[in-house]
């Protein structure tokens, strides 16, 4: 599994487990579970990050993008294409 593992004991549904160990061999049982739980946690995480981070833009901040951002990326863009012709 890696450096830095310690064993920790779960209480799974009796289904849950079945299924884990007809699909996976048992060498490799701890590697899936920890693989998946990463997985789950980095959804959880970023869910939370969306949730806290909800409303931090405020558009009276940036009203440069009121046509929206294709407008003002394009904007930048040729900016950019004028200045790199000289």
């Amino acid at each position: 599994m890696g450096r830095g593992t310690r064993q920790a004991n779960f209480v799974l549904p009796e289904e849950l487990l079945e299924e884990l160990k007809a699909n996976v061999s048992p060498r490799q049982q701890s590697r899936f579970v920890a693989e998946a739980l990463k997985k789950e946690l980095r959804r959880v995480c970023l869910a939370k990050a969306i949730e806290t981070s909800f409303g931090a833009w405020k558009e009276t901040d940036h009203p440069e993008l009121a046509r929206g951002a294709e407008t003002f990326v394009r904007r930048l863009r040729k900016s950019t294409r004028t200045r790199r012709r000289r």
